[in-house]
């Protein structure tokens, strides 16, 4: 299902960028401006990157459901493992408003997944914290996601890989920058604790 999900989106897509190029042509010419189907030749940047998220989103949402998990849930706790942000910096990082992050570590907490705390810097301000459940969860969840990326660029040479990771990282960095997230801010503080990192540090850094 989720593969005639995918293929129906992928000409979805496709038919709307080919429009342009293709009005006034001859019906028996069309199809020759039709992009190539994945493994058939370049896609172009715009429908390689649609194509690329909606394979990589389409086995997030596999996976986290398979731990009974929804893609915000798990994305949740892949921020809150190793980090202690404020429910403002969960909203931030999840471009979601702040009443639904509220909601959404409701339910988490409730599950036992994470727990609440209070700053140490901050009295008003409320930190969110992995449980050990909720590490376990993640950890079983991740390591599935892993093994599916691993198929996914299995058709890279270890230097395309390296490569890529470096494009996809430069992407996601400035990504991050025009929403307000620093990721390196955690960089040049190796001489605060570990509780203190978590309390100084934006939430998707280090």
């Amino acid at each position: 299902m989720a593969h005639v999900v995918g293929v129906t989106i992928y000409y979805s897509w496709s038919h709307k960028l080919c429009l342009p190029y293709t009005r006034g042509m001859p019906a028996t010419d069309r199809h020759r401006v039709l992009t190539p189907l994945p493994g058939e030749g370049e896609l172009g940047l715009v429908d390689a990157l649609a194509q690329l998220s909606f394979a990589v989103q389409g086995t997030l949402g596999r996976i986290a459901a398979a731990h009974d998990l929804s893609i915000v849930q798990a994305r949740l706790l892949g921020i809150v493992r190793d980090r202690t942000p404020t429910i403002k910096e969960l909203a931030s990082f999840l471009q979601l408003d702040k009443s639904s992050v509220t909601g959404l570590v409701d339910r988490a907490q409730d599950r036992g997944l994470v727990r609440r705390s209070a700053s140490t810097l901050d009295r008003r301000s409320v930190r969110v914290t992995i449980t050990a459940a909720g590490k376990e969860l993640f950890d079983h969840a991740h390591a599935a996601f892993e093994a599916e990326v691993e198929v996914l660029v299995a058709a890279l040479n270890p230097t395309e890989r390296t490569r890529f990771s470096a494009i996809a990282s430069r992407i996601a960095v400035a990504d991050a920058r025009r929403r307000g997230i620093d990721i390196p801010s955690c960089a040049g503080r190796s001489g605060l604790d570990q509780r203190q990192r978590h309390e100084h540090c934006s939430p998707d850094c280090c």
